[in-house]
């Protein structure tokens, strides 16, 4: 898929954390230095815990998966199969430059896309991701975590398709303890990934027009 000149691309199996970031940040450099087009990446990463800019030793509770530092915002989040991470390179100096409008139409966009498969999510102010009821209660269904650099956006979000939920047991996810995690496959959704990329990306150009009016 193409919007706009940007790259889109889906990353078969499952790709290593490091090389990933690795991968993000050479391309987020050529982006701003005018040399490669803007990049929706879209991956599976082996199991693994992140740790944000404001991670808590304290909420890693099990670390029976290797734990990387990251330089996103927010604190300890899992990553594994049946999880889709969008890696967002995007370039907001040609885009509002307000971050915060960006984070707001990431979630707008994650919302529309959950529920074009039958999913009502929502963002909740001071509590940044998806989130929907799940047993009676409020359950997170997907993480965001960006990072800016010289104006081009980093890391990006998570959606649980169906992992195995087990695995945040290692952590508490986003440092809140009183919100289960869910997925799409807990709450009988039987949704594969490549459907859920098909969804994702019929509402990417209403996310990236809503980028276009913050400017």
């Amino acid at each position: 898929m193409e919007h706009d000149d940007i790259e889109w691309r889906v990353e078969p199996g499952l790709t290593g954390y490091d090389e990933a970031v690795a991968a993000m940040e050479a391309r987020a450099a050529a982006i701003h230095e005018g040399r490669a087009r803007e990049l929706v990446w879209l991956v599976e990463h082996p199991p693994l815990y992140t740790a944000g800019t404001s991670a808590d030793a304290a909420e890693l509770l099990d670390p029976r998966f290797p734990v990387f530092r990251s330089g996103r915002g927010g604190r300890h989040t899992y990553h594994g199969p049946g999880q889709r991470v969008g890696y967002l390179m995007l370039d907001l100096g040609e885009r509002g430059r307000d971050v915060r409008a960006f984070v707001h139409a990431l979630e707008g966009w994650m919302a529309a896309t959950l529920g074009r498969l039958g999913i009502d999510c929502y963002a909740v102010p001071g509590r940044v991701g998806l989130w929907t009821r799940a047993g009676g209660q409020e359950a997170k269904i997907g993480a965001i975590g960006v990072r800016v650099r010289r104006w081009v956006t980093l890391h990006g979000f998570s959606v649980n398709i169906a992992p195995d939920l087990s695995h945040f047991g290692g952590i508490v996810p986003c440092g809140l303890p009183e919100f289960p995690v869910t997925s799409l496959s807990a709450l009988g959704k039987s949704v594969n990934m490549a459907t859920f990329d098909a969804a994702l990306a019929l509402g990417f150009p209403a996310f990236i027009a809503s980028l276009a009016a913050s400017r």
